[in-house]
């Protein structure tokens, strides 16, 4: 059929066979009033979408298509849409519909809003399932459609949907700037996002890794100093420094929490925003009270945080790192395999979109 009746994307049936994409028709949501249809020019690839196919998180509605990093061009607009109109280009991040009406939501919270939809695996009141951006296009209430500034490309704009903003709002939410030390844990696709913008912001920014191999890239991307946290008794010289330490991380599970909140400031913050498909390890009451520290975590962040996020990168004109694939079958396959295996540096960009689905881009208002 074709759009608009039918999208296409790369689907996988079954978590046991996580690689196996195949190119299948999807039916999208009814269009409302509030939608806008997107023509997707590239995808970010996110952790987020190897931990739902290979079933890290649990089990996942099936055949799936994850992606929720998506950049393309408005095509299609709902008639009570007023911030987008046909051919803008915009991008979609990790949440797509939320009530707007709720008091979280009202405070300008949507990103906790309880009756929330992900870009991809949660069902709409009607019961469709929403897909993501591994496909050909998008459909996306315009509260949860940004536009993108003329000069962030969009290979670049991509991962600062969901890995950009997912590092973003904490950190704003916690006044970081001028006066504040901050420590990024876990230098991958969210902790060089987190420098970037700990140090366009004016924090006193540092690296903690246990990969001496990134420090000269962490220095670069905005550290005052790299930590390595697998050296013996590497927290000592640091004890009650940080204000604030976002944990990038997805194997928490492994760490010694107990030695990085001892480098945290009295009524300093351990935050996790890195989601192991693994418990954190045991901790007592009393690992608290050494110096009042606090441990908290984020979902995502809200359209406010979104907007100033890309002003900031795009005044500042703020480049993370990225790679480039293809999207096909097998770009799909190689780019989940490397995230899983945390060969990237330090995010991938599916491209080439046209070239397998086509122009598809009739455009209407």
């Amino acid at each position: 059929m074709g759009y608009p009746e039918t999208f296409e994307g790369y689907m996988i049936e079954d978590q046991s066979k996580w690689t196996d994409f195949e190119k299948k028709e999807f039916k999208p949501k009814p269009f409302e009033d509030r939608d806008i249809d997107i023509k997707i020019e590239c995808c970010g690839v996110c952790g987020s979408d190897v931990h739902t196919i290979t079933g890290g998180w649990g089990d996942c509605p099936l055949p799936i298509c994850v992606g929720h990093e998506v950049i393309g061009k408005a095509i299609k607009v709902g008639p009570k849409v007023t911030t987008v109109k046909v051919g803008d280009r915009v991008g979609v991040g990790a949440q797509i519909q939320a009530c707007l009406e709720c008091k979280l939501c009202k405070a300008d919270n949507e990103n906790y809003c309880p009756h929330m939809v992900d870009t991809y695996g949660a069902p709409y009141e009607d019961g469709t399932i929403a897909q993501g951006g591994y496909s050909s296009h998008i459909r996306a209430h315009e509260y949860f459609t940004f536009p993108i500034p003329d000069n962030i490309s969009s290979i670049d704009a991509a991962p600062m949907m969901c890995a950009g903003l997912t590092v973003w709002s904490p950190l704003v939410r916690a006044k970081v700037g001028p006066g504040k030390k901050v420590a990024v844990l876990g230098i991958g696709g969210l902790g060089h996002f987190a420098l970037l913008w700990a140090s366009a912001l004016g924090a006193e920014v540092y690296a903690l890794s246990h990969s001496p191999s990134k420090k000269e890239d962490a220095l670069k991307l905005g550290a005052k100093e790299f930590i390595s946290t697998g050296e013996k008794d590497w927290a000592k010289p640091w004890a009650f420094t940080f204000d604030f330490i976002l944990n990038t991380a997805d194997m928490t599970h492994t760490f010694n929490i107990q030695e990085y909140m001892s480098t945290l400031n009295v009524n300093g913050e351990f935050h996790n925003v890195g989601l192991p498909d693994k418990p954190l390890p045991t901790m007592m009451a009393q690992d608290f009270a050494p110096n009042g520290a606090k441990m908290g975590g984020s979902h995502i962040g809200n359209r406010p945080e979104m907007l100033a996020m890309l002003k900031l990168a795009g005044e500042k004109r703020i480049k993370p790192y990225i790679e480039t694939l293809d999207i096909s079958e097998k770009g799909c396959a190689e780019a989940v395999e490397r995230v899983k295996k945390n060969d990237v540096r330090y995010r991938f960009t599916l491209v080439g979109y046209e070239k397998v689905f086509g122009k598809g881009d009739k455009s209407t208002s």
